[in-house]
Parts: C-alpha cells; sequence; structure tokens
C-alpha cells in the first residue's frame, strides 16, 4: 500500500519514550508502520524486547534504548548515542509518566511528589531540550507530550499526578512559542481513561468504572491505538500549521 505523502515518515527519526507497553508501544508500531525509525525507551531493556520485535517481524525499524526518563544523566547518555548512531532526532513523544501515589492529597508524602515531578514534568523538559537541539540542526521537527485529561480536572486521589500533567500543557505551550522560529512544532495529547496497565488500578474497579462509563459519551474507555492515531497526525506535515496545541481524545468526557 503506497503512503499518502503527507503521512510518510521515511527517513525520519523518532524517540518515543515508555515505548515498552501501552500507548508507547501501539505510538512506537504506527510511526515505524509510516517509515520512520523508532528509538524506544524504557528503564529495562527485556521490557521493549517484545515491542521490537513486533515491529521487525513487520518488516520496520525500530531500537531500543534504556533510559530511566526521570534521571537526567541517562537522559544525556541516551542522546549521546542517538548523535552518534543517527545524527539527527525528527520526532520526538514525551510518553513515560508515573503514578505511584493514589489517595487523599493531604497524605502525599516528598518522595511520591519528587518521583511523579521527575518522571512526569522534569524528564520530559530536559528530553526536549535535548531533542530541539538536534532538530534544529536538520531544519525542524515535532515533539507530542502526552498529558491527560488530568491536566485540565484534576481527578480525585490522582493530586500530584494531575498537577504535573497540567503544568505539561504550560509547558507544551511555552516551548512551542520559543521553538516555532526554528521549525520545531510542539503539541499535547490529552487522553482520556485508556485500558493499559498504567490504568489498570482504574480499569479494575468495577464501582468506579460504572461511574466513569456514565459519564462517557461514546460510553466505552479508549484503546492504546486510539491515542497513537492522533499523534501520528501530529508529527506528521499533515499538522504542519499547528503548534502549541492540544488535543483532547477522551471520548466526550470533558464535552
Amino acid at each position: 500500500m503506497e503512503l499518502p505523502a503527507m503521512f510518510d515518515l521515511s527517513s525520519k527519526v523518532a524517540l518515543v519514550s515508555g515505548g515498552s507497553r501501552g500507548i508507547g508501544a501501539t505510538t512506537a508500531e504506527i510511526l515505524a508502520e509510516f517509515g520512520a525509525h523508532v528509538i524506544l525507551t524504557s528503564r529495562k531493556a527485556e521490557n521493549l524486547e517484545e515491542v521490537q520485535e513486533k515491529i521487525h517481524n513487520a518488516g520496520n525499524q525500530a531500537s531500543g534504548m534504556v533510559c530511566h526518563n526521570g534521571d537526567l544523566v541517562e537522559i544525556e547518555s541516551l542522546f549521546e548515542k542517538i548523535r552518534e548512531k543517527h545524527n539527527r532526532l525528527d520526532i520526538l513523544v514525551n510518553n513515560a509518566a508515573t503514578n505511584p501515589f493514589y489517595g487523599s492529597i493531604q497524605e502525599v508524602e516528598e518522595r511520591a511528589w519528587d518521583k511523579t515531578l521527575d518522571v512526569n514534568l522534569k524528564g520530559p523538559f530536559f528530553m526536549s531540550q535535548h531533542a530541539a537541539d538536534l532538530m534544529k540542526k536538520n531544519g525542524g521537527g515535532s515533539i507530542v507530550n502526552v498529558s491527560s485529561i488530568n491536566g485540565r480536572i484534576p481527578m480525585l486521589n490522582q493530586s500530584v499526578y494531575s498537577i504535573t500533567k497540567a503544568a505539561l500543557i504550560s509547558m507544551t505551550q511555552a516551548f512551542a512559542k520559543e521553538l516555532g522560529r526554528d521549525n520545531i512544532r510542539v503539541n499535547a495529547v490529552l487522553p482520556g481513561l485508556t485500558d493499559t496497565k498504567f490504568a489498570s488500578a482504574l480499569t479494575q474497579n468495577e464501582e468506579l468504572m460504572r461511574n466513569v462509563l456514565q459519564k462517557i459519551p461514546l460510553g466505552r474507555i479508549a484503546k492504546p491505538s486510539e491515542m497513537s492515531g492522533m499523534i501520528l497526525f501530529l508529527v506528521s506535515s499533515a499538522a504542519s500549521y499547528i503548534t502549541g496545541s492540544t488535543f483532547t481524545v477522551d471520548g466526550g468526557m470533558l464535552a
């Protein structure tokens, strides 16, 4: 099948953090399907093997690199490897996230606060800095931050996670304003509740799900692939005049 020219990512190098499962994995697969060489990151190499193998078996290109998204030393090392191997980066998807605490805002401890901010905000900030340096050398690029509808309306018992996702929306706009002159576009996707291992504590709670589904006009939660389609659009030339924007993909929950 011949790809539409505006979605052709051939010759592009893409980096997807948290690429071992869920939204990160399906995003890596679709970017590779449309021609990109996709670099996947995770804290452990073995977590990436299944996704890499799936992409390779489909005849597409992928490589896994270990990186803890909240560790600036590991982020620097990751980008050194990318510069050595590819000397370019065209696409960055800041997808990796954590939510180690679920409970009352008054019970949040410093350890949980620090871990959530490190992975969900500090990591994407410095990943974007490094990515922009490489993108500038090759005429531009696209960054997509995976935020959450929690960034618009904080959800009960998810205070720190929601705070970081709100900050990620502001970060998206800040980078977009400063990098636009370098032809680097920066946008954010705000997923609603999605059927991933990350969200399993919520999706496996039957009482909670009954209440949540009543608030979703489409009457169901999302599949990870329903997020990766939006990400594909945003990194493609079909979205060449879109930057600093946020796209809610939540089945109408916030409508």
